[in-house]
């Protein structure tokens, strides 16, 4: 079907109580916000609801909210999508590959991390197909900034150009890119650009493990031409500007006779994403954007480039170093055990960010095919629900929500703001379904709450997850902080920590008075072989500083938990396989 562009106005009530605009994908997004916030100001409607018929609305920049379009509501119609992405289309064979060429965007090249054929995602590049197989590391010479291999893992990139190495490092996994390979024997001398390359042989933790381990780290290589040897596997050549892709079953056909224009409202064959945020809400601490509603809409195509530019070495839970070092000697803490370390942080792009808020509500949308996070309460936010969402084929955090400690804050002094308006309050995650997310780093959980103040986390279904499920607070320390009466309940998770251990299905840190962490279901935890330490996982696990947590009527298998390094406060009571059936039939998603 063909969409004709359209904005029709209905208003109802009396007087210009309430208005709709409806809008197809061939309108401008932007245009009908702009439109419904000048219709509020001219007091020509007290509320407007925008309605997105089915189809892709794809954006050239991300969608801003601001304060003015406060108490819009936004509902779209199924298959309704708000995308970040380009059509590529144009293939031709070229011996076993489809080759394609690259169009600029918006008037510039573009580079990406991501692909999407009919709707799946492609795998970039990469030396293994079954991380099983994955190699380990030979050495680590943190002066001369070396790490040592085997000559066969790097053997096919000795001479491309922007290839990657992707290391597992106990609990995260290190993205850098490649400056140099000395071969010397049967072994092979890696070196690394910078500023990756600084911060990945100063910082103590996580760090790779060696050989004299039992454990030594292992890795994979990325982003080559020369690595394309499975179906479903591309590469992108940004200095000639074309993308090489092995054809899965059937695709050679599909993608060489498609045609190159799409009707309007149809998704495109072939995607790359060219957008890091599709979506921003964002005011000021005086003048917050309040009551915006976000109805069944679809998220879709983002990418996150810092990698490329300048690699990602990640503390935990994705948020990435900006400077790290150990301490000599180390630091006393009164009311904590000694510090060894010093690390400042900074935090992946995510589809949908909100700043400066009150009571953003999503319902019944999906985040998906998504290369940074998904969802993302960054600051001053206060209140909002997500409901019913479903978030999927997620690179990174599913959800995340509030500070990981300021990027001018060292990362383990407490974070407690004169100003509390800072600390995100009152949100509520509630019957969503999280799965696939984390899937290309793997130190990424589904939700991630950080410094936040009466969360609630119910209902929620988790699976297939690299690392943790739920982790909640932050700050390695037991100090009184702007964290308190969070809730996180009735939560099923399975399936999780499919490439990193140290890990549990519900993780907590820091002091958090008042919070309750009860009636959840954890199972079933992934056996991958190649994790740092096979017997250090755990069901439940509060760690370090974690105070005034009372944890409950958790149905677990077994009791493998851990209490590491915890403050005083803590109420462990009735958890493990001996809670009720009742607490059992009622976790997850609500029926």
């Amino acid at each position: 079907m063909k969409y004709v562009f359209s904005i029709i106005l209905s208003v109802f009530c009396l007087g210009a109580a309430a208005a709709d605009l409806f809008i197809t994908p061939d309108s401008s997004l932007a245009d009908a916000v702009r439109r419904a916030r000048e219709m509020r100001r001219k007091g020509e409607a007290a509320a407007v609801t925008i309605h997105l018929a089915a189809g892709t609305y794809s954006l050239y920049e991300p969608l801003r909210l601001r304060p003015e379009d406060s108490g819009l509501r936004i509902v779209g119609e199924s298959g309704a999508v708000v995308s970040g992405g380009m059509p590529v289309g144009g293939w031709r064979k070229e011996g076993r590959l489809l080759v394609a060429d690259v169009p600029d965007f918006n008037g510039r090249p573009v580079d990406f991390r991501q692909l999407w054929v009919g709707g799946r995602k492609a795998v970039r590049a990469r030396s293994v197909a079954d991380f099983e197989q994955m190699p380990r590391i030979r050495g680590n010479d943190k002066r001369q900034r070396v790490l040592w291999v085997p000559r066969s893992a790097v053997e096919k990139v000795l001479k491309a150009p922007y290839a990657e190495m992707v290391l597992h490092q106990m609990w995260c996994v290190s993205m850098l890119r490649i400056k140099s390979i000395a071969v010397s024997g049967d072994s092979a001398a890696v070196t690394f650009h910078n500023p990756e390359a600084a911060i990945q042989f100063s910082h103590p933790w996580p760090s790779p493990m060696t050989p004299d381990t039992g454990h030594p780290s292992p890795f994979y290589i990325t982003n080559a031409k020369e690595l394309i040897d499975q179906p479903g596997e591309w590469y992108h050549d940004i200095r000639q500007h074309k993308l090489y892709y092995m054809p899965r079953d059937g695709e050679t056909e599909q993608l060489t006779k498609a045609s190159k224009s799409k009707a309007p409202g149809q998704q495109p064959q072939t995607v790359v994403p060219v957008l890091e945020t599709l979506v921003e809400l964002v005011g000021t601490a005086e003048h917050p954007v309040r009551n915006i509603s976000i109805e069944g809409v679809t998220f879709s195509h983002s990418t996150w480039m810092r990698p490329s530019l300048q690699g990602h070495v990640p503390l935990q839970a994705g948020m990435f170093l900006t400077e790290a070092y150990k301490l000599r000697p180390q630091i006393d803490r009164p009311n904590n055990h000694k510090l060894d370390n010093q690390g400042w942080l900074g935090r992946a792009a995510a589809a949908v960010t909100v700043r400066y808020a009150e009571n953003i509500a999503f319902s019944g949308c999906n985040f998906e095919h998504l290369g940074g996070s998904g969802l993302d309460y960054v600051s001053n936010c206060r209140g909002g629900d997500v409901s019913g969402c479903t978030f999927a084929d997620i690179a990174m955090n599913g959800f995340v929500c509030g500070s990981f400690s300021p990027e001018g804050l060292e990362t383990h002094r407490p974070y407690q703001p004169t100003d509390f308006r800072e600390v995100c309050s009152g949100q509520t995650v509630d019957d969503c379904l999280f799965h696939d997310v984390t899937n290309e780093d793997w130190g990424c959980v589904a939700i991630a709450a950080g410094y936040v103040s009466g969360i609630t986390i119910s209902h929620n279904t988790i699976h297939d997850v690299s690392y943790t499920g739920i982790s909640l607070g932050w700050g390695w320390n037991r100090d009184l902080v702007c964290m308190r009466d969070n809730r996180v309940t009735a939560n099923l998770i399975y399936d999780y920590a499919k490439h990193m251990y140290d890990c549990a299905g519900i993780y907590t840190l820091g002091n958090q008075p008042g919070t309750i962490v009860d009636e959840n279901v954890v199972r079933d935890i992934a056996k991958p072989s190649y994790v740092h330490d096979p017997n250090h996982w755990f069901y439940l696990y509060t760690d370090e500083g974690s105070s005034n947590i009372t944890i409950r009527d958790n149905w677990t298998p077994e009791e493998k938990f851990l209490q590491n390094a915890n403050g005083p406060g803590n109420q462990w009571q009735n958890n493990g396989p001996q809670v009720g059936d009742a607490v059992r039939q009622k976790a997850g998603r609500r029926k």
